[in-house]
């Protein structure tokens, strides 16, 4: 879980920067998508032999 403190001189905007630079690095948005819709193993190993070019 992403979380960022503020400190007393730090301006939100600084504070939202360094939040979404924790998310991207944590994968938060990646796995969201990735749950967004069901997907069967059978077709993720075929979309995974797929990126390596099988």
């Amino acid at each position: 879980m992403a979380e960022v403190t503020i400190e007393r001189r730090e301006d939100f905007e600084r504070a939202l920067r360094k939040f979404k630079v924790q998310c991207k690095r944590e994968g938060i948005l990646k796995e969201y998508r990735e749950r967004q819709h069901y997907v069967k193993p059978s077709q993720k190993r075929r979309e995974k032999a797929k990126r390596k070019g099988r």
